[in-house]
């Protein structure tokens, strides 16, 4: 920690670090026109940097210049279990690396505080209706992840710098917004921003407090933890100027579905964003939260609201101490982060959105940015009058119409941290049952909020009797449906699906819905409000009008339509105020942060694996294609791919099926088919996680057509030279046989969705040395790098269509690796041409460059350890 620009805080004990002085002694002036993130990123360079390069560092960010990395060191790291657990297993292979290379394994730990929280692990195997559905599904969580927490059990004991929180308490970006941030952190009598890294996209979360976190994959996750800095260049900033305000009825979600289309099509993908305006300052630190949930959405890697006094009656009113608001107070207006003080901030482009505009929102049929006004449904062919009448005979008869809502979920951090969204959902079931409504009986409905402060404020409210008698029970306080954790049907209810080839959707209240996502047997899924989803509970199909169709009739033979249920704006917040409460919040969150586990000793440093665990396996980083040169020469394409590939489409996360790859490994390995788990669940164990590589049922592969020419989907590939399409695992095997390097081809926006890292690790397991694309979404590009992939970047125009490239190519790369470097990709055609074409070399800094040429994250560590010690 540095000594220059540190100051006593006034009023307090501690100190801090004045970046407005740093700043104006560089260029003075320039500190008015910094915006918000650039200012706690000058606090954290004048606090943490080498003193001698600070000043280049702080006038990176006056000048907005592109063209020096500079450090960030953030505060700590959060984790769910399932990317937490894999850099933890990762950290364990390393130990044992360094171990058989004669260093001490027990001076691997992390160096910054490290949070994980078991939350990704849940299935919904019990819906809402069944009242002991939170036991059944806790049972079922601990007996088919036994070898995973026994390994997260050592992992609390064996590291320093880790802390736990079990199963069962809640979701990770719910608990981060509630509790775990404290705005502003002390450490050594200095107080400073929070700020953090989380291993899962939807991190940003508290940006809605004027915390810098950001969302990255596990392996520089893992980068973080052991101490090293955060390296970044000066990012895009965007303002987003928020004027009026939403309407009558209008939610948080319908705001943010709104804005989640808005943003995307203005292109912020990178981009820091900073909510200001009018419209913002009213907005509830609730609201704020689901729109800061939604970057990854909109593809931002920030979402920044600024610190005022909505940030301190959310603190207070989730049960901080009074101590705590004060200090975010007094140091927020010394070191220039109160809103007031960035009236004058200045940024490279600013969008402008009015909320008054908002009307009520879904997305879907797939993707988050497909919004779909509910006004909208008929003239869109969702809702359809001519099969609502044919639906409702089916039904007379016995059957599942057309359309048919199978599953109903109130579950995500997205919604479920926002008290309006919650309570408008419990006061709609309340109207619903008042008027004589039930779901319907197809629908498997669940209530899994992200945290137990939720349950607390719902029985103060006595709402939680109406909810669960419409099947909205609570099944968990984790990341269900919307994690792709559904459970299974109803059996006779999937059959009927599978028999009539039923058209069937999922519609719930999170923020993915990717094709092949939610479950299996749901071909789409809608995003909605928590009470929307009730509604179609409800209604049991998405051919229905929302806004105009009855949703039943009333004991006089009334039709019930939606306005009819809908509460008012004030009902919501007179039960806000009456029922939510800062003593829940700490009866929650005090007994669960006194959990500490004194850790470093406990255990042999050194994890004694076991071999025939299908959930944690030693990593392989050392051995097979990990361990041979990348030559970037005669690659073979593993697959082309077209716009939008998803980490979902790349590493999927939901169940596993008995027929796929994955599932007949673990039936090999004597596990019954009901305990076969998540793919998510098993990405500890590398021999299971990589048969998910291209897993997904919904993949297109354009080297795979049928004889029409049309691509066929589903998990294929075809080997070259032969031209033999097979399942991709199989391809997989047969080019890891001729130890083949492998090459993919895709379009736009190449990785988008969850931060996890296996859709890199599953790629490089496969042998592919280098991705092509037309552009990449930021985490899974540096999670590429992080396992020695090259990401490559075609010139603007130049496609896999306009090169005509089918699959029967293969591929070299030339020229010399620096950050942004035009490298040529050479195309080699089947009738002996080849073609040359520039690529942008997507290694962006010099700390990347560097993680490739070592052949990724943990490689260098080890690398540069054994070094140290050696030294």
């Amino acid at each position: 920690m540095n000594s220059q620009h540190r100051k006593s805080l006034p009023g307090t004990t501690l100190d801090w670090f004045d970046a407005r002085e740093a700043v104006e002694a560089v260029r003075p002036g320039a500190w008015a026109a910094l915006p918000y993130t650039f200012r706690v990123h000058a606090e954290n360079i004048v606090r943490r940097a080498e003193p001698a390069r600070i000043d280049d560092y702080l006038l990176q960010l006056v000048e907005r210049r592109r063209d020096l990395d500079f450090p960030w060191f953030p505060a700590r790291v959060v984790c769910h279990d399932i990317l937490g657990q894999t850099a933890l297993v990762d950290l364990a292979g390393l130990r044992d690396a360094i171990a058989d290379q004669g260093g001490d394994p027990a001076q691997v730990n992390p160096v910054v505080p490290v949070q994980l929280i078991v939350d990704h692990s849940l299935a919904v195997e019990c819906g809402g209706s069944d009242p002991q559905a939170f036991a059944r599904n806790r049972t079922i969580e601990d007996r088919r992840n036994a070898d995973r927490f026994h390994f997260i059990d050592w992992t609390k004991q064996a590291f320093r710098n880790v802390d736990v929180i079990p199963p069962g308490n809640g979701i990770m970006h719910q608990i981060n917004l509630e509790k775990m941030s404290p705005v502003v952190y002390v450490q050594d009598g200095v107080a400073f921003p929070d700020t953090c890294v989380g291993t899962d996209s939807h991190t940003p979360h508290v940006d809605a407090l004027g915390v810098i976190a950001v969302g990255v994959g596990g392996l520089e996750a893992e980068n973080v933890m052991l101490g090293r800095a955060s390296w970044m260049r000066t990012p895009e900033m965007v303002g987003v100027e928020l004027s009026g305000r939403p309407g009558p009825g209008i939610t948080a979600t319908d705001v943010v579905l709104a804005l989640t289309e808005f943003l995307r099509q203005s292109k912020v993908v990178g981009a820091y964003l900073e909510f200001r305006g009018p419209g913002a300052a009213a907005l509830t630190v609730g609201d704020r939260a689901t729109i800061s949930n939604m970057a990854p959405e909109y593809g931002a890697t920030a979402a920044m609201f600024f610190i005022d006094g909505n940030t301190l009656d959310y603190l207070r009113l989730t049960g901080r101490t009074d101590e705590q608001v004060a200090l975010v107070e007094t140091y927020a207006r010394a070191a220039g982060l109160w809103a007031d003080d960035l009236a004058d901030a200045q940024y490279g482009r600013t969008l402008h959105f009015d909320l008054s505009s908002v009307v009520r929102n879904m997305a879907g049929p797939s993707n988050p940015h497909r919004r779909l006004p509910t006004s909208a449904l008929a003239e869109r062919g969702v809702a359809d009058e001519a099969k609502l009448l044919a639906g409702k005979a089916e039904e007379a008869g016995g059957r599942m119409p057309d359309g048919a809502v199978i599953i109903a979920a109130i579950t995500s951090c997205t919604n479920t941290s926002n008290p309006r969204n919650v309570i408008a959902a419990g006061l709609l079931a309340r109207n619903a049952l008042a008027k004589g409504l039930v779901r319907k009986p197809w629908v498997k409905t669940s209530l899994a909020p992200g945290s137990k402060a939720v349950e607390l404020y719902l029985r103060e409210a006595g709402l939680l009797d109406d909810l669960e008698a419409l099947g909205f029970g609570i099944v968990g306080f984790a990341c269900t449906t919307c994690n792709g954790m559904s459970g299974a049907l109803d059996p006779a209810i999937q059959q009927e699906i599978v028999d009539r080839d039923l058209y069937a959707v999922a519609v719930l209240s999170g923020n993915r819905n990717f094709d092949g996502r939610i479950h299996p047997h749901a071909k789409q899924a809608f995003l909605a409000s928590p009470p929307l989803v009730i509604a179609y509970a409800i209604a049991g199909t998405v051919r229905f009008d929302i806004e105009k169709d009855a949703l039943g009739v009333d004991a006089d033979g009334h039709p019930v339509t939606l306005k009819d249920l809908w509460p008012s704006d004030e009902e919501v917040d007179a039960v806000v105020k009456a029922s939510v409460k800062p003593e829940q919040y700490r009866a929650v969150y005090g007994p669960m942060f006194q959990l500490k586990v004194e850790s470093g000793e406990a255990v042999s440093p050194l994890y004694d694996w076991r071999p025939q665990s299908t959930y944690i396996r030693r990593p392989p980083y050392w051995e097979g294609a990990l361990a041979g040169e990348r030559t970037l020469t005669g690659m073979r394409p593993l697959a082309v791919l077209g716009d939008n590939i998803t980490t979902d489409h790349l590493s999927p996360s939901n169940a596993i099926q008995r027929s796929s790859a994955a599932g007949e490994y673990l039936a090999s390995m004597g596990v019954p088919e009901e305990d076969f788990n998540s793919y998510a669940t098993h990405r500890g164990d590398h021999l299971t996680a990589q048969r998910a590589t291209f897993a997904n049922p919904k993949l297109l592969n354009e080297m795979v057509r049928d004889a029409g020419g049309s691509v066929r989907q589903g998990s294929l590939a075809r080997i070259e030279p032969e031209g033999t399409v097979v399942r991709m695992w199989e391809a997989i095997e047969t080019y890891l046989q001729r130890s083949q390097p492998l090459v993919i081809i895709a379009g736009a926006d190449y990785g988008q969705g969850s931060s996890r890292d296996w859709a890199a690790k599953g790629v490089r397991l496969a042998g592919v040395e280098a991705i092509v694309a037309e552009g990449f979404e930021r985490i899974h590009r540096t999670n590429l790098i992080g396992m020695g992939v090259l990401p490559l970047e075609f010139a603007p125009g130049t496609t896999r269509l306009t090169l005509g490239i089918d699959g029967t190519e293969t591929y070299d790369v030339r020229g010399t690796r620096t950050p942004g470097a035009t490298l040529t990709l050479a195309i080699h055609r089947r009738d002996g041409s080849t073609t040359e074409v520039p690529v942008t070399c997507r290694l962006d800094s010099d700390e990347e460059v560097s993680i490739y040429e070592a052949g990724g994250v943990l490689q260098r560590f080890a690398q540069d350890f054994l070094a140290q010690a050696n030294a």
